[in-house]
Order: structure tokens, then C-alpha cells, then sequence
């Protein structure tokens, strides 16, 4: 038996065909762009909001009342994001002109020096190196020995590497033959340092700000034990009193910090990266 014809589609049944999976694919786009926008805020806002409710239905002695209260969690907080910022501006300010300098010809002698610099900041434990810095500071006149000064100088030296490293990365994995290209038309090795090599390598330096982000973040925990503030008050306080309250909260609000700080950097790193990379 004959199976029957198909008739042949029309012209305007195909452009309507199109149109529908055209209008399809954008709405599946439009909420995928809307989970990756909206989705992790969303989520911490959640766990913000379970934090509270868990705190507000837990009968809280005058100690704990005293240390969750909403002025005292947000000064910490805005001390926490304080020394993060500090920290993060002036270590890109070191490891990426460093970075660049072990990657130029005429200098990439002195790369193992920066790099077995970056990898000592590194190496060392974040608690020995606050505890190196203070001790450096308290003994040389002049410098403070406690406060934002001496924390913030060894949250430099703990998220040096991660930097440093990547903007190495980045500048080596850029195509010679665009360098050449950059060259062939006049360009000058500084220009094409500017033009070519630093915005190639632009997703791949963030990725190392991002990094180093969360780490600052972590790390700044540790920063009330010199006197620099923090979120880790409360985390300490809450178990050297044996709170659970109080170190939960202290826990969760560092927690989500790193996360959003991680979540608004991927946006910048999206934002500034070359379309097409």
C-alpha cells in the first residue's frame, strides 16, 4: 500500500514555523539570562531569611541579644567589606604591573623572583602571616601595630599569587602571531601591551580577582584578633562563649558575603571581558 503524500509546505507556513521556534528559543533565553541574574541573589536572600527566622524564634540571653543586634552585625559587615576593598585595590595595583613585568622579554629574568615572592605570601598561613605583620609592625616606630593598616598589608600578601599568576597567564596565552600582526602595523611594544595584550588577557586577569576576592573575604575573618574589625568577632564570640546563635550568625553572614562578592564580580568580569572571547 501507498503511503499518502505529504504536501509540500508553503512559504508562509514555513516563516511561521520559524517564527515560533524563533520566539521559543528567546523566551527559553530570556529566562536562563533571568536564573543567572536573579538566581543567586535570590538564593542568599533565602538564607538570609532563615537565618533570621532561626534567630528570632531562639530565646536569646543578654549576651547574645547585646551581640546580634542590627547596629553591631552591620558595622562588622561594612568593616568586613572595608578591608576586603582595601586589600584588593592595592594588591592589583602590585601584581599586575609585577605580572607584567615577568612577562616582557628584557625583564621575564626576574619571573622566578616575583613568582617565589607570590608563592611565600601564599605559602604562609594567614594567621602566621598577620601575626608575622603585627610583630613587624609593633617593633618598627612609626607604623601602627593593630588596626586596618597591618591587616590590610597581609590580605596584599595573601592574594598576591592568584593575581599575579593570572595575569601571567593571560598576557603569555595571547596569539604571537596578533602580536606580530600589532607590530607589522606600527603598533610599538607598549601599544601593543595597551591595545592588544592587556584586553586579550582580560578574562583571565578577573579570574584571579575573583579569587583573590573571596579569599580577602575568608581571610578578614581573622582580622578582629589585630584590632582590624570584622565578621569574625561575632564567629569567635559565638564559640568562645559556646552561642550557637551567635556563631551560626557569624558563619552564615561571612558565608554569604563570599558568595555575593563572588556573584558581583562574575558580572563585572562579564562586563568587561572582549566581546567574542
Amino acid at each position: 500500500m501507498t503511503p499518502p503524500s505529504r504536501t509540500p509546505e508553503t512559504l508562509d507556513e514555513a516563516r511561521s514555523r520559524a517564527d515560533t521556534e524563533d520566539a521559543a528559543a528567546r523566551r527559553r533565553a530570556r529566562r536562563a539570562a533571568l536564573v543567572h541574574y536573579l538566581g543567586m541573589p535570590v538564593v542568599l536572600a533565602g538564607v538570609l531569611l532563615a537565618l533570621y527566622l532561626y534567630v528570632g524564634g531562639q530565646e536569646l540571653d543578654s549576651i547574645e541579644a547585646r551581640t546580634l543586634t542590627a547596629d553591631n552585625l552591620i558595622g562588622q559587615t561594612r568593616q568586613h567589606i572595608v578591608l576586603t576593598v582595601y586589600s584588593t585595590f592595592f594588591v592589583l595595583l602590585l601584581a599586575i604591573p609585577m605580572g607584567i613585568v615577568a612577562t616582557r622579554p628584557a625583564t621575564r629574568r626576574f619571573a622566578p623572583a616575583i613568582i617565589g615572592l607570590g608563592n611565600a605570601g601564599q605559602a604562609i598561613p594567614s594567621l602566621g602571616m598577620l601575626a608575622l605583620l603585627f610583630y613587624v609592625f609593633r617593633t618598627t616606630p612609626g607604623l601602627p601595630s593593630t588596626g586596618t593598616v597591618p591587616v590590610v598589608v597581609s590580605l596584599v600578601g595573601y592574594s598576591f599569587l592568584p593575581i599575579l599568576r593570572n595575569t601571567m597567564v593571560g598576557l603569555d596565552q595571547v596569539d604571537r602571531f596578533v602580536l606580530e600582526a600589532g607590530r607589522g602595523m606600527g603598533m610599538s611594544n607598549g601599544l601593543v601591551l595597551r591595545r592588544l595584550e592587556l584586553p586579550l588577557a582580560v578574562p583571565v586577569i578577573l579570574a584571579g580577582v575573583r579569587t583573590a576576592l573571596v579569599l580577602n573575604v575568608g581571610t578578614a575573618t581573622l582580622a578582629f584578633l589585630f584590632g582590624g574589625g570584622g565578621l569574625g568577632q561575632t564567629i569567635f564570640s559565638g564559640f568562645q562563649l559556646r552561642r550557637t546563635p551567635v556563631l551560626l550568625t557569624g558563619a552564615v553572614l561571612v558565608a554569604v558575603l563570599a558568595l555575593l562578592v563572588d556573584y558581583l564580580a562574575g558580572l563585572i568580569e562579564e562586563k568587561l571581558s572582549p566581546k567574542g572571547l
